[in-house]
């Protein structure tokens, strides 16, 4: 069967070796398992997010922080059996979540292996951490298996994705991506049930959580997409907004690209959101644009 499966719409054949844009064959590679503990308060909790990073990536952008594992250079073959075993391990840590990192290349590898799980005994909640470069036909076959929607707005405007992510058609699909995914899960509900803000210490169990990660001299376009955001779905999904923007050595002769976002852009982007009236999401503290440091998350 030729991979259409993702926007990227590549044709190749992955089942018999052929690698798509992604890199990949669809023999599952993964790079790490393990819990985290630096995502969003309501996803990490104290005892961390269940992990799993896929090697591999469709979106591919020229400043990510995990170019080996977005070109697929690190990372360890499994079977869908191996996959299905290591949710049933990342439970028994007391992980609060199942975490499916940059999956979209695999997403029906992943409905299997959750499937397989589901029927061994897993019930914490799935989470989908995506790009949301993903199709909404690929992203129905989720349905009943994904439980939290962790995705991303990377861009507004064509021209900048094309030139940071050869993908001018990104705004559009990640706009329906992320409208099938608001239908699946309509509401934001944590432990006690469904809130309009995030509980502090509270726990997601369901919903969608929409990121969008401030880029260098990118304030106006921060504010177009907070402003499309709320505009379209108020709190019924919760707005992550990351100062965690790392400059990598690949961007080092790109004049914006090459520095981090400053305290001042930051703040711009955060009254922006307060001014819009946003009060069910995230922001981000501390000196998190650092290779070596994993930042944390407030709830506001």
């Amino acid at each position: 069967m030729l991979c259409r499966e993702c926007p990227r719409a590549c044709g190749v054949d992955r089942q018999n070796g052929q690698k798509g844009y992604c890199q990949m064959t669809d023999e599952v590679m993964v790079a790490r398992i393990a819990p985290h503990y630096w995502e969003e308060p309501s996803i990490s909790g104290e005892h961390g997010s269940g992990t799993v990073f896929f090697s591999g990536c469709n979106l591919r952008c020229s400043y990510c922080q995990n170019a080996k594992i977005a070109i697929g250079s690190l990372g360890k073959r499994m079977s869908l059996a191996e996959l299905s075993d290591a949710f049933l391990q990342l439970q028994e840590q007391g992980c609060h979540n199942i975490n499916l990192v940059t999956p979209s290349h695999y997403t029906l590898q992943i409905a299997q292996a959750l499937k397989e799980a589901k029927a061994r005994g897993l019930s914490l909640p799935v989470v989908y951490n995506t790009s949301s470069y993903d199709l909404p036909e690929t992203l129905k076959k989720l349905e009943g298996l994904v439980d939290i929607y962790l995705a991303d707005l990377k861009y507004f405007t064509p021209a900048l994705a094309k030139a940071y992510s050869n993908a001018p058609d990104y705004p559009e699909i990640a706009k329906r991506a992320i409208a099938e995914m608001v239908r699946q899960k309509p509401q934001v509900i944590y432990e006690g049930g469904p809130a309009t803000e995030y509980p502090d210490g509270a726990l997601m169990k369901s919903g969608v959580v929409v990121r969008h990660l401030l880029l260098p001299g990118r304030v106006s376009e921060a504010k177009e997409v907070l402003l499309y955001l709320y505009q379209t779905y108020g709190d019924r999904i919760a707005i992550s907004i990351l100062n965690q923007y790392t400059p990598m050595p690949q961007v080092s002769k790109d004049p914006l690209l090459s520095r981090r976002v400053t305290d001042e852009e930051y703040e711009a982007v955060v009254d922006a959101a307060v001014e819009l009236g946003i009060s069910h999401g995230f922001l981000q503290e501390g000196e998190s644009a650092e290779e070596s440091f994993i930042p944390e998350f407030f709830g506001e």
